[in-house]
């Protein structure tokens, strides 16, 4: 199944996905140097490290819709597809409550307590990329229907398919 969302070939959602990851990852290492005694700076960092996550994350989540409307009904991908998107839901609220939370402290600087809830988050965040790689590496979603290990550019005109894979994939539907 191919991802509905392309640029110049290759499919947004993934292209999206790495953004909000690393922000994350970064904001709660930013965070916990603040805390252990690093400049307050880090803790700013980590507040506006978690804003672009949001705002990333949010991006890739309607990239990723139309990826998961697309998936038929019924089948193993589309209950991974819908867990895949619960969890990522559910980091983008948390990480947006922390944001809330962290507005009004001095410096925006995360406490013990914000910290621990950007641990669960992140444990999240680590779920929902596992998931995201069952879908595609798995079970083929956003995967182009031409795919082979000789195929052509994306940037090319799409010629006549030989691979296995995609005759398989064809036939399958």
């Amino acid at each position: 199944m191919e991802s509905r969302i392309k640029v110049l070939g290759h499919p947004v959602h993934p292209m999206l996905v790495m953004f909000p990851v690393a922000l994350f990852v970064a904001g709660v290492i930013f965070d916990l140097v603040d805390l252990f005694g690093g400049p307050p700076l880090f803790g700013q960092l980590a507040y506006y490290n978690i804003l672009a996550g949001l705002i990333g994350g949010v991006l890739a989540a309607l990239a990723g819709v139309f990826d998961l409307l697309a998936i038929p009904a019924g089948t193993r991908a589309k209950r991974i597809g819908v867990l895949h998107a619960l969890i990522n839901t559910g980091v983008i609220l948390l990480f947006a409550g922390v944001w809330t939370v962290r507005g009004s402290a001095i410096g925006h600087s995360a406490g013990g307590g914000v910290l621990a809830i950007e641990v669960v988050a992140l444990a999240g965040v680590a779920a929902g990329a596992w998931f995201g790689g069952e879908l595609v590496d798995r079970l083929g979603v956003g995967v182009d229907l031409d795919a082979d290990l000789n195929a052509s550019s994306s940037l090319r005109p799409r010629g006549p398919v030989n691979s296995k894979l995609t005759q398989m994939q064809r036939e399958s539907r």
